[in-house]
């Protein structure tokens, strides 16, 4: 007679910059909670760039408006910030499975150069890619900040909560 097998806490990490998180990150962020137990959002911290929003705003903001969703889909969630590798942080936390977004061909370039590369770097992380539902895949932070900077609409990018953050950055 064989024993069930015992289920292991499966942990994810997704890092990036969120900086604003959009809801291509939002997106993003559903999936990776229906793959894993615990899932982590790791703020990349880079001290050559200046964020619009600082590390403890981003962190606020994830923690609010992705937390209900990774509940909803049975995960729970970490919201921290990393200054060096992610596969760094990704052992800290006990990641092994390190979350990517797609949205289309030219990420996918450059997601499998890092994946190459951290997969060399920590063969026991895999990196799992979760392409971007069609209704988002137009959409970056970057593109984010500078519309909102020129004035003009980003209601159907991000979250209420940071539309209404980028409003009073921006006033």
């Amino acid at each position: 007679m064989s024993t069930p097998p015992t289920h292991t806490r499966r942990v994810a990490i997704y890092g990036g910059s969120f900086d604003p998180p959009t809801n291509g990150h939002l997106d993003v962020v559903r999936s990776a909670s229906r793959l894993a137990d615990h899932l982590v959002l790791a703020v990349g911290i880079h001290p050559g760039k200046t964020p619009q929003f600082s590390a403890e705003e981003r962190l606020a903001m994830l923690a609010e408006i992705c937390g209900p969703i990774a509940a909803e889909e049975g995960a729970a969630l970490e919201v921290l910030t990393f200054s060096d590798l992610v596969v760094n942080a990704a052992r800290r936390c006990g990641a092994t499975l390190l979350i990517r977004g797609l949205r289309d061909g030219t990420d996918l370039d450059y997601e499998m150069q890092m994946a190459g590369m951290n997969g060399a770097m920590a063969p026991e992380i895999q990196t799992v890619f979760l392409p971007a539902s069609p209704r988002v895949r137009p959409i970056t932070a970057t593109l984010v900040r500078q519309i909102a900077a020129m004035g003009g609409d980003v209601s159907s990018f991000v979250p209420p909560l940071v539309l209404a953050r980028l409003k009073a950055k921006y006033s």
